[in-house]
């Protein structure tokens, strides 16, 4: 399984340092080209890979660590995002309700990638504390998972797990995970599984 992370901002950078922690070779790819994330990339260890764009979109797993209006021209790399898993890490910050045209955003951006399994984690918590280990007071830090899909969902709660965190499932998008989307009950919530 191969895994690439868009966007090298602070949620990007903060997921990366997970993969690199963890020991899980992850590609990362902004719009700014390789070199722009080599300096990060180093300072990770050779874990994280600087790539372009492209590769990136070659992944079987594309984490999306963009604003969310990007996530249009993400999805415009591929023709064909069939048998991809997208991991929906962001949230909508700024943008208007009427955008989302009723719907649950991770649902929005099911439409954009077209044939691809989406799942909406990594997001609840901010980018700081998304950086620090999960491990904290004899337990592990709660990442909630959510997809329609759910050889996807499993898929993404293993990975969730091995990054070291207590995936959570929350079930099928317009149900629990509306709970982690913008406005959410379990949005910003930092919660610790114990044992």
């Amino acid at each position: 399984m191969t895994y690439s992370i868009i966007g090298s901002g602070n949620v990007g950078a903060s997921l990366a340092k997970q993969f690199a922690r963890s020991g899980i070779v992850v590609n990362i790819a902004n719009t700014r080209g390789p070199e722009s994330i080599a300096a990060m990339a180093e300072e990770l260890g050779s874990k994280v890979v600087p790539v372009t764009m492209q590769e990136a979109l070659n992944a079987d797993v594309v984490i999306l660590a963009v604003p969310f209006r990007a996530h249009t021209a993400v999805a415009g790399g591929l023709t064909n995002w069939s048998g991809k898993v997208v991991v929906d890490a962001m949230n909508t910050y700024g943008v208007a309700p009427e955008e989302l045209k009723g719907q649950a955003s991770t649902d929005v951006v099911a439409s954009a990638f077209a044939g691809a399994k989406v799942v909406k984690t990594l997001n609840q918590l901010p980018a700081k504390l998304l950086a620090k280990d999960p491990a904290e007071g004899g337990g592990r830090r709660v990442m909630f998972v959510s997809s329609n899909d759910q050889g996807a969902e499993a898929l993404i709660a293993k990975l969730v797990g091995e990054l070291g965190f207590a995936p959570v499932s929350l079930g099928k998008i317009n149900e629990g995970g509306a709970l982690i989307a913008m406005g959410g009950p379990l949005i910003l919530q930092n919660l610790i599984k114990q044992g």
